[in-house]
């Protein structure tokens, strides 16, 4: 498989593509007035302890105060109180309180960050945690003679910094770490543990609430943790962003350095993919499939929902093969959007229903299989008696919607608004609602244009009723700057 990655930069904003076999499978977007803030370490004041919760909100000087678990906090080595290893929030906690948290979450929507006390540095091999003292290894690699021999040199690097009497903490070995060398490795140990020195000393001197420590900005986190054995080329636009990438890869990441690329084409650098086309379609709640089905993503607070429909798709043999190929292919287009996407937390797949269990295994072993190649942790469940697939995707960061959209002004996120009929109705109720509060000679109803002329219209004859009824006029003006739904009704 062929992987590249295009970063677009501009002062106020940067992109980054993730294209696999000449398709874009990830977009990253952060605005430079608008950045991100997971990996961030704060010092922050708790605000507020929720016993019932097991919870509290700390400041650390955003619009919103944060959010923080009893379970992301770093518990007492003793036992505890009630023996299920874990204190009581109002126990580890109390208001005015300083804390040094890190943000696992971004703010998204109306929930503020989330934090966790149990801190994480990443570096290009590896993720260091100064609470700790676990080396762990990724998942990812499944080698056990390589799993031994990265725990091995990591172990040794340790022993030796601690013969120096420097308090080294945890580790954990990142994918990309796989067939490193001991010399690559120690030197992102001692980079880490000199990184963390200048953090300590800074949570030492600032004050709560305070921003201590800054993940990268986007283009650098890209070449961090994206770039890997399979990405053939990087190609940068801007031609200081790209000398300022071959430094920050020669001193860090220096694997990399040969495939990065400077980008000075006349084309922008997002056109040749289409990946300004693919963003588009990204946004939109249907999904067109080859063979003329089609998805709908329905994105919620709570959860995401994906439905597959046949659509024009009518098959060649049977109803179930019908079904079974959509499903198929519906499987590998649901990988891809929610990588696309940056879709996260829970999300419902409604397959067609399908009979046949092996059909469904086939599926599901597919959908599983799509997402093996995404970097976001993922968990699948089986089919549930409803026929519908339950899997969750690790959210951290806002949706590729909410970063480029805002809910519409005229139905607050609803996705419809009312019709100019039921408006209209709801003007005629207002009118009898003001008659029995208020004595006045007539009403002038301000509405928009459709209201209004569906009232002198198509509904002219109930206008004229009420008007008998309550022996009053009503007359009608069009108000360009109303929405669809909103009207006034003035006593004259």
């Amino acid at each position: 498989m062929s992987e590249e990655i295009l970063i677009n930069f501009t002062p106020i904003e940067t992109r980054v593509a993730v294209i696999e076999n000449g398709m874009p499978q990830e977009i990253y977007i952060e605005r430079a007035e608008r950045r991100g803030i997971v990996g961030n370490i704060y010092k922050g004041k708790v605000v507020r302890v929720l016993p019932g919760m097991q919870a509290a909100f700390v400041d650390i000087g955003l619009e919103r105060a944060a959010f923080i678990h009893v379970d992301e906090l770093q518990q007492p080595k003793d036992e505890d109180d009630n023996g299920k290893g874990s204190y009581a929030i109002n126990r580890l906690l109390r208001e005015g309180q300083s804390l040094v948290v890190q943000v696992t979450k971004d703010p998204i929507g109306t929930k503020g960050a989330r934090l966790t006390t149990n801190l994480s540095i990443p570096s290009r091999y590896l993720v260091y945690m100064p609470g700790n003292e676990h080396i762990g290894i990724s998942q990812r690699i499944e080698d056990s003679e390589e799993r031994d021999r990265l725990r091995g040199m990591v172990e040794s690097v340790v022993a030796e910094l601690d013969d120096q009497e420097t308090n080294v903490g945890g580790f954990i070995l990142r994918t990309v770490s796989e067939g490193v060398s001991e010399s690559e490795l120690k030197q992102d140990v001692v980079f880490l543990c000199r990184l963390w020195e200048s953090i300590a000393r800074k949570i030492k001197e600032f004050s709560a609430p305070s921003c201590i420590y800054e993940d990268l900005p986007l283009n650098m986190r890209a070449l961090r943790d994206m770039a890997h054995s399979g990405v053939e080329r990087i190609r940068i636009d801007s031609k200081e962003t790209f000398q300022k990438s071959k430094e920050f890869a020669t001193a860090l990441v220096p694997e990399i350095d040969t495939i990065l690329e400077y980008y000075p084409g006349e084309r922008p650098i997002f056109d040749l993919y289409n990946i300004e086309e693919e963003i588009q379609k990204a946004l939109g709640r249907k999904v067109e499939l080859k063979s003329g089905g089609y998805l709908i993503f329905d994105q919620t607070e709570a959860m995401t929902t994906v439905d597959i429909n046949t659509g024009a798709y009518v098959g060649h043999r049977n109803l179930e093969e019908t079904i079974f190929k959509t499903n198929l292919e519906a499987a590998t287009a649901i990988g891809r959007q929610l990588r696309l996407r940056n879709l996260g937390g829970i999300i419902i797949i409604d397959f067609i229903d399908m009979a046949d269990e092996d059909h469904q295994r086939q599926v599901l072993r597919t959908l599983e299989r799509v997402l093996e190649r995404d970097h976001v942790k993922c968990k699948v469940t089986g089919v549930s008696e409803l026929g519908l697939v339950e899997m969750t995707r690790k959210r951290t960061r806002e949706s590729l919607e909410h970063v480029l959209c805002e809910p519409c002004s005229h139905c607050q996120g609803r996705g419809s608004i009312k019709t100019p009929e039921t408006v209209c109705y709801e003007i005629f109720r207002e009118i009898l609602r003001q008659h029995r509060a208020y004595d006045t000679d007539s009403y002038l109803v301000l509405a928009a244009e459709r209201v209004v002329e569906m009232l002198l219209d198509d509904a002219s004859d109930h206008v004229a009723e009420l008007e008998a009824f309550i022996g009053k006029t009503i007359r009608f003006q069009v108000e360009p700057m109303y929405g669809p739904e909103q009207f006034d009704v003035v006593l004259r």
